[in-house]
């Protein structure tokens, strides 16, 4: 199985960027993981928020093939412990699924589209966290289910 994480924006925030190169390595060992950054919409600031998340959702529709298994990352969405989350991983790994897309969207959320597109909604949590920082913390969560999953000592409980 491949994992693709789909975003919007670059990351402009350095030491973000580095710790999550370094889990992003760190997961090659277990899965093909790959992060795509898509530009952020131009002249967003003359769009009202539908048209900005219509765009967005375009851009990140025209990033998903038909077989791909896709998961929005929702403040509304399901959440997982970790060992949960893991758990949910094999899970999918057993049903066949080729390539599973994690989404983060735009600071609005996702166009009804994209929502549409999407097999699954996972939270990460219930606060906010700005997408910079989302990105961050979903590459260590992936990489502590792959652990988990492997009984490696990186988890405790």
């Amino acid at each position: 199985m491949k994992i693709k994480l789909l975003a919007i924006g670059k990351t402009d925030k350095s030491t973000l960027q580095q710790l999550t190169n370094d889990y992003h390595k760190r997961l090659q060992h277990y899965v093909n993981f790959k992060t795509e950054l898509l530009p952020d919409i131009k002249n967003a600031k003359n769009l009202t928020e539908l048209q900005q998340k219509k765009k967005e959702g375009i851009l990140l529709l025209s990033k998903i093939t038909s077989t791909d298994y896709v998961v929005v990352l929702d403040e509304n969405g399901k959440e997982f412990t970790s060992v949960q989350f893991s758990t949910q991983l094999q899970k999918w790994m057993n049903t066949g699924i080729k390539t599973l897309v994690f989404i983060i969207g735009g600071p609005y959320g996702f166009d009804e589209a994209v929502y549409q597109r999407a097999q699954g909604k996972m939270a990460l949590s219930k606060m906010t966290f700005s997408h910079q920082m989302i990105r961050l913390f979903f590459t260590e969560q992936l990489y502590r289910g792959f652990t988990i999953l492997k009984n490696e000592p990186y988890h405790h409980q």
